[in-house]
């Protein structure tokens, strides 16, 4: 996910994976220029260690096995600081990253037009921008924002007719029954539900909170679709797997409240260079993953209990990427 911590486990996880490409991994390849012969490659594919950076990666790592380069699976690389570290020193050579991260986290010394943040492609363009000097290539993202967001059951959101962030507000700000679960963080923090009050024009009540110390979506969803406690929404993130399983809506957020984070492949320079068809491979495949497909994706991994590179697999196959 978008997230750069996932708790104690992901961290010791990450160092860990961090030992093992530090001892392991052959040195990176040497810059240059366009691929010799016929021999392509290798390409290591990193990933971030969660469910969907999983994902991500393994369809990567299939698309350019099926087209001729040998590759390295190095997946579950870490979290986003350990598998960033991992690609600007070439222990990776490709892994999937979250727009919005170019500008928030690795280039946050720059000045950033705040209006970029309100809009997806603003947003890619500034990221490639800034992230050129770095020697990171970004590939094209996926249509699909995984970003801080409410989720409503579907029959309370159809019934209300609740569909954006600002049907929400409205609904709150005539007297309707409103309870929502999240962390405390989603409550607290300036980025999350302060900024879509201050951009709707709506204030929750102490009473129609129910903060959270964990900040696992899958319990908040959880507790949304059950009515735990009276809770009809949720904290969620844009792409989580666990909302088309439980039948929860995403609402949309109009104003841009928050800022855009859709998954695209980041590939160091020297590599993006020799192989230039990375892109006419790749882009293709992540234009087809829209929020809807992602969520339902991240469902059978999260939800179902499936191996993420069987699913990459499968879906690959069905869209005609894969034979």
């Amino acid at each position: 996910m978008r997230k750069s911590w996932r708790g104690a486990a992901a961290v010791f996880a990450a160092v860990a994976v961090v030992f093992s490409l530090t001892a392991c991994t052959p040195a990176a390849a040497p810059s240059g220029g366009g691929s010799t012969g016929t021999t392509k490659g290798p390409i290591r594919v990193g990933s971030k260690i969660d469910g969907e950076g999983s994902l991500l990666g393994q369809m990567i790592l299939a698309v350019l096995q099926n087209n001729g380069f040998t590759v390295e699976d190095k997946t579950r690389t870490g979290a986003t600081d350990v598998v960033r570290k991992a690609l600007l020193s070439g222990q990776i050579d490709i892994y999937p990253e979250y727009t919005a991260n170019s500008l928030l986290i690795f280039n946050k010394s720059q000045t950033i037009d705040p209006a970029v943040l309100k809009d997806a492609a603003a947003t890619y363009t500034e990221a490639a921008k800034l992230d050129l000097p770095n020697g990171v290539v970004w590939l094209k993202p996926a249509p699909a924002n995984n970003t801080w967001a409410v989720a409503l059951p579907r029959a309370f959101a159809t019934t209300n007719k609740i569909a954006s962030m600002a049907d929400w507000a409205a609904f709150i700000n005539s007297g309707g029954n409103v309870k929502i679960v999240g962390s405390q963080e989603f409550f607290t923090s300036a980025a999350a539900m302060p900024a879509f009050e201050a951009a709707y024009g709506f204030k929750l009540k102490a009473s129609q909170i129910v903060a959270l110390a964990s900040g696992d979506t899958a319990v908040t969803e959880k507790n949304a679709a059950q009515g735990s406690n009276g809770v009809n929404a949720a904290m969620a993130y844009g792409t989580d797997g666990t909302i088309a399983a439980l039948d929860l809506v995403v609402l949309s957020d109009p104003k841009g409240a928050q800022p855009i984070y859709q998954p695209a492949p980041t590939v160091r320079k020297v590599v993006a260079d020799k192989y230039p068809e990375l892109a006419t491979l790749l882009d293709p495949v992540f234009a087809k993953l829209d929020l809807v497909t992602l969520q339902k994706l991240n469902g059978q991994v999260a939800v179902d209990g499936k191996d993420p590179k069987t699913v990459a697999t499968d879906w690959l196959k069905s869209q005609g990427f894969l034979k």
